[in-house]
């Protein structure tokens, strides 16, 4: 019997050791078989910035809170110490569970009757933040398994700032950035020792310790920790009393929030990001709101006004003021993206492109006077005509025969075709079978003004079009790319931007050449059909600036043009970024570039015009006697009529004249038709006879 004794001992061992063994399968199965949600800390406010790092804007995640991902090389780091050694001191040691910390607590519990020490982990914690339960024994011991789990995944640096992202703050804020941001209005960079004390003490109570709630438990519990600092050797007793008597912050700050409607968007077109590098400018951004909203504060009639700012060198945005404030009608809309009538703001690509052709340059002699295209029979804005002038003056006084007249002989189908190439989405007639016509010089199809900023910047780079960038990675994406079209050569450009720069100055503005402090400005003023939409886009250093004013609506203006109502606000902002940027705004001469081999003089145009119907008359009536033969007779166009009646052709009798007879009584519709394809209508009544 006792030779078995060591056999049973074997046994027991090996059972004992299986024991252990599938005990450890099964644990390693569970943790692999239940991870714990690592990814719900992914859930964070996204955070807009400028180009340089700065805070733009933030938006709360889907569950309305404010979250920000906390890293420790941002934070300071005697907050991050002081955190370890008050919450956890054995946090770099441990492998998630501190037994000598459950220990310490159940001698407590057993002594007391209630627990007074907490046995949680910062590991543990972060268990419980990422999968909220009840605090009870059963929840205890599975925050214990998650902690483990935890740990196996993640450095311990990794995990401190899990914590500092999701630790609870009062209210909808969760993270230290958060915290920091919205009680004391800075980033946790730089901490005072009253401030390091109550974001730690706000954790262990958050809405009982609220310090805009709460104030006297949020001081109660900041002074606790603060002796504490003193007695684990974190802060100097000669410190304390000047750290209690800190006052507590009294509201929540708000955010900072800028470029709403264009970080928005950009929050919006990145929702995997929860950072996003804008290409923006934070101070051009909040001086070119400003200037808006100053500048609108003037409208007695509900307009507003919007404006972008471009980096020529990069085509990024560095400002994009969708409207002037949320006070007027349509406020919240993004005005920048609207499509609106340009105007004549498209006026110096008609100019650039019959440079390109050679059919004109800037000393050729063009004549501005009455003509009809086709029966579209355009005038100058203020209804006068100048007769001979150059076409550099032509520009500049934004004369409107001129530029319809080269449109006409260039082709307004070519400059959409171009215009589209570039990237610019023209909205045209509504009707499908309809192209664009003369009117496009005029503002006849629609364009918004990050296409019209897209085209001067264009302008401004030696005529290369590129698409406008709206984040840093686009803009390095751009300088590696080239350009989605060459409008014209750079000498072209250069001619347009020269001949805009000399365009006459505002009212009560001294000229550029004057003023050793004023920007020369290349600007064109565009306003639309009814006095809806005022238009300024000019480019100047390295910047270009759009400019829209009107209502948003879409309401008439009567007698606020271009000129009038948006020019001042762009040479504002240009001052403004002369003051800001004076390198960048430094008044450059353009380059003086020969002219090609353009005309001297373009010839005047053939005066044709449609044909008229001499007899009969549109509005006659006419007795139908039997047999009677009716001369159709015309005058003007180009001669050689074709005639149509209803629809039917007339032919001509055996000498070439056109007789109709007609059938019977009734109403009829006759067509003339020179050999240019113009024509003339008229509707003839035919009595009965007798």
């Amino acid at each position: 019997m006792i030779r078995f004794l060591p056999i049973f001992a074997v046994l027991r061992r090996r059972f004992a050791f299986a024991g252990v063994v599938a005990v450890c399968a099964m644990v390693i199965a569970a943790d692999y078989a239940f991870p714990p949600p690592l990814q719900r800390a992914d859930n964070l406010s996204q955070l807009v910035l400028d180009h340089d790092g700065k805070w733009i804007r933030a938006f709360t995640t889907a569950q309305g809170r404010w979250r920000f991902h906390a890293e420790l090389d941002a934070i300071d780091p005697t907050f991050v110490n002081r955190v370890v050694v008050i919450e956890d001191k054995r946090f770099w040691s441990h492998w998630g569970v501190d037994p000598a910390a459950i220990l310490r607590a159940s001698a407590s519990a057993i002594s007391t009757g209630h627990f007074t020490s907490g046995a949680s982990t910062i590991t543990m914690q972060v268990a419980r933040l990422l999968e909220p339960r009840a605090r009870t024994i059963p929840s205890k011991i599975i925050e214990m398994f998650r902690a483990l789990q935890i740990e196996r995944r993640l450095t311990k640096s990794e995990i401190l700032e899990l914590y500092l992202t999701l630790a609870p703050y009062g209210g909808n804020l969760e993270g230290v950035r958060a915290a920091s941001l919205t009680y004391f209005g800075k980033e946790p960079a730089r901490l005072t020792d009253a401030e390091q004390a109550l974001l730690i003490a706000l954790p262990q109570a958050p809405e009982a310790r609220r310090p805009d709630l709460h104030p006297a438990a949020a001081r109660a519990a900041r002074n606790l920790i603060l002796n504490k600092f003193v007695e684990e050797g974190l802060m100097p007793r000669a410190r304390l009393a000047e750290a209690e008597s800190a006052p507590l912050p009294k509201t929540r700050s708000q955010l900072l929030n800028v470029a709403y409607q264009a970080a928005r968007e950009l929050a919006l077109a990145e929702r995997s990001k929860a950072t996003i590098r804008s290409s923006l400018d934070l101070r051009l951004q909040r001086r070119a709101e400003a200037l808006a909203a100053s500048y609108a504060a003037n409208f007695r009639d509900g307009a507003t006004a919007a404006l972008i700012i471009v980096d020529n060198d990069t085509h990024g945005v560095r400002a994009a003021v969708g409207s002037a404030g949320f006070d007027v009608p349509g406020g919240w809309l993004d005005l920048t993206r609207a499509v609106r009538s340009p105007g004549s703001t498209l006026k110096p690509f008609i100019y650039g492109m019959a440079f390109e052709d050679g059919l004109v340059g800037p000393e050729t002699v063009i004549e501005d006077m009455p003509q009809s295209f086709d029966g579209y029979a355009p005038e100058d804005f203020d209804r006068k005509f100048r007769g001979e002038v150059r076409v550099k003056e032509a520009l500049q006084h934004s004369l409107n025969l001129p530029a319809v007249r080269l449109l006409d002989a260039l082709g307004a189908e070519k400059l959409a075709a171009l215009l589209r190439a570039a990237g610019v989405r023209l909205e045209g007639p509504k009707k499908a079978d309809a192209g664009f016509g003369l009117t496009l010089a005029l503002g006849g199809a629609g364009v918004s003004m990050r296409d019209l900023a897209m085209l001067y910047a264009g302008l401004a780079d030696g005529g290369a079009v590129k698409p406008l960038a709206w984040t840093t990675d686009q803009e390095e994406n751009l300088r590696k790319q080239d350009p989605n079209l060459r409008l014209f050569s750079p000498a072209s450009a250069n001619r347009i931007s020269d001949i805009l720069a000399g365009a006459p100055a505002l009212e009560g503005r001294m000229p550029a050449e004057l003023s050793k402090a004023a920007p020369r400005v290349a600007y064109k003023t565009g306003t639309s059909y009814g006095f809806r939409d005022a238009w300024s886009a000019g480019h100047a250093g390295k910047y270009t600036v759009v400019v829209w004013v009107g209502r948003a609506d879409g309401a008439p203006r009567p007698g606020q043009t271009g000129r009038k109502a948006a020019a001042p606000l762009l040479m504002d902002v240009f001052d403004m970024l002369a003051r800001m940027d004076p390198e960048g705004l430094t008044q450059q001469q353009l380059p003086a570039e020969p002219d090609g081999p353009a005309i001297a003089r373009l010839a005047p145009p053939r005066r044709q015009t449609a044909p008229e119907i001499v007899f009969p008359r549109n509005g006659v009536e006419l007795f139908n006697a039997p047999g009677r033969a009716i001369a159709l007779s015309a005058r003007k166009g180009t001669g050689e009529y074709h005639w149509y009646v209803n629809g039917d052709a007339i032919e001509p009798d055996a000498a070439g004249r056109a007789v109709w007879r007609p059938s019977g009584p009734g109403f009829y519709d006759l067509t003339a038709v020179d050999k240019d394809g113009r024509s003339a209508s008229a509707k003839v009544r035919v009595l009965p006879a007798g």
